[in-house]
Order: structure tokens, then sequence, then C-alpha cells
């Protein structure tokens, strides 16, 4: 449920391109508009290359739009917004910095004094579950623990919007499955200190399972193709028939395939007499009859 009508973010038809060797211009962005309130998680789900993590660059006031506008609380973005935060793809850690100390590196940018910064500190660090690692470097940490600490650094400021560029797709499946469980159990308990997230990503179960909406993006150049409410409650099973039947859609779209057939009571897709099977080689078919035909 939105807090709140007026939008945190305002996109209205924003292009973007970049300067290519031979002089010409590369159009990454075309024509995107993109609104984000208060209570959801939007993904941007496309290709590598679609101009996703340009527009959340945009979005962060890292890189300015060629043209259209960009607002965030209806001023428009010149330079890092106020009240915005992000997690980066690679850990971007200070390697020389203890866990504590790249936790409070945002605060201290903000000029907050050392005993509020270190009470904040503590408590996002612990809140994203790396009690007890404060005094440690990061060499010393796992791939995930990294991250956690990426994640309490952009926490302990409190922003508005939390920003996730493929927070997860540097990680091992499981941790990723852990770190991203986590996060979700955080967000609905109501225990993160932010009021919106917009997360990049190219995992079609993965925008399923966290977001509320998905915009689809096509390529060359990146453009909406469509938008998806997720209407399922969280927590998401994976082995729900909607849930299946959700990323296969969006996934037949991605592709321009023809969309499988809804789901029977059963569970089952395309179930009936005009049941769709998947194409197999007649080499799998005749070892089948050959195994078939065999003694038992």
């Amino acid at each position: 449920m939105l807090d709140h009508p007026s939008p945190l973010i305002d996109i209205r038809g924003v292009c973007r391109s970049f300067p290519k060797g031979s002089g010409e211009q590369l159009l990454v962005l075309e024509q995107v508009d993109l609104t984000i309130h208060s209570g959801e998680i939007v993904g941007l789900l496309g290709r590598s290359g679609s101009g996703k993590s340009t527009l959340l660059r945009i979005i962060a006031g890292l890189v300015t739009p060629s043209s259209g506008s960009a607002t965030c609380r209806g001023e428009t973005i010149v330079g890092p917004p106020n009240g915005v935060a992000m997690v980066f793809q690679s850990f971007a850690l200070f390697p020389w910095l203890t866990v504590l100390q790249n936790v409070e590196l945002g605060l201290e940018a903000l000029g907050v004094d050392s005993t509020e910064r270190r009470k904040r500190a503590l408590a996002a660090i612990d809140l994203i579950g790396l009690d007890g690692f404060e005094s440690a470097f990061p060499k010393e940490l796992s791939g995930g623990m990294r991250q956690r600490v990426g994640f309490a650094r952009a926490l302990v400021v409190h922003p508005d919007l939390l920003l996730m560029d493929e927070p997860f797709s540097a990680l091992d499946v499981l941790t990723a499955e852990t770190l991203r469980t986590d996060l979700i159990d955080l967000w609905i308990e109501g225990r993160l200190p932010i009021k919106s997230v917009l997360m990049v990503t190219h995992n079609i179960e993965e925008a399923v399972l966290m977001c509320d909406r998905i915009l689809v993006f096509s390529s060359n150049p990146g453009r909406v193709a469509t938008e998806i409410k997720v209407e399922i409650p969280h927590p998401r099973n994976r082995l729900d028939p909607y849930f299946r039947q959700l990323v296969d859609n969006i996934y037949a779209r991605m592709t321009q395939r023809t969309e499988p057939k809804a789901p029977s009571i059963e569970g089952i897709p395309g179930t009936g007499i005009g049941m769709t099977l998947h194409h197999v080689s007649s080499n799998v078919l005749s070892g089948l009859i050959e195994t078939l035909a065999a003694p038992p």
C-alpha cells in the first residue's frame, strides 16, 4: 500500500546516448518513463546492454540524461539526491577499512558525529546479519559477507529509495538465495529503514520473487517494453504454479515466444485434449521406444 500519492522518482521521456569512437552517438535509452512510489519494490528486467544500469545511474545522479526529465520528490536530479543510496554489483569496499569503518563512511560524509555514527553503523551491521565482524577487514570475509557490508553501508543513511544494481549476481547460488531471502524477510517485517527499492536484474525468477512491479526492457536502444504487476503475496513460493506461469510468461515476452497456456486447476500447464508437448529430437524418441521394447 502506498504511503502517499506523490512519487519519489518520476522519469519522463528520458533518452541517453554516448559518443562512439567514430564520432557518432550510441543511443542507449529511448523515451523511458518510470514512476516510483513509497512502499514498493520495482524491478528493471532485461538482457545485458538494455540500458537498465544507465537508468539506475541517472536516478542516482551519477549520469545526466541527454533529454527528458528526471525528478526526485518533484526536484530535478542534479548530482546524487538526498535520500537515495545504492548497492553495486561489485562489493565496492575499501580494503584498508574495517567493516565498521566501511559502513560509517556514508554517515561521515553527511557530517554525522562520531558517537551517533558508530551507534547507527552497529545497528545496521546487526540488522544485516554481520554482528561480531565489526573489526574484520574485507579480505577476511566471504563474498556474501562483503555484499552484506555493502547493504549495511547503504541502509545506515536511512534512504527513502534503495537502488540495487544486480547485487546478487557476483555471489554463488546458495549465498545469493540466502541474502535475497533475508532482505525480503526484513522488508516484509518493516525492519528496513527505507521506503522503496529499485533493482536491476536479468534474472526473471529473482524479479518475480522480490518485486511488486516489473518493467521489462527491450534492447538497442533500451525501452520499457511492458510493465507487469506481481500480485502474489509474500512470502512467495517458487513452486507455486502461478509463480511458474508468470516466470514463463515473462520469458516468452523477452524471447518473443508464444506464451504458454494457463495452468489448470491441478496446476499442470496446457492439460487436456489440446495439451502442448515439448519438442524433442527423433533420436530421443527412438531411444525411448527401444527402452520400452527392451526386457524389464
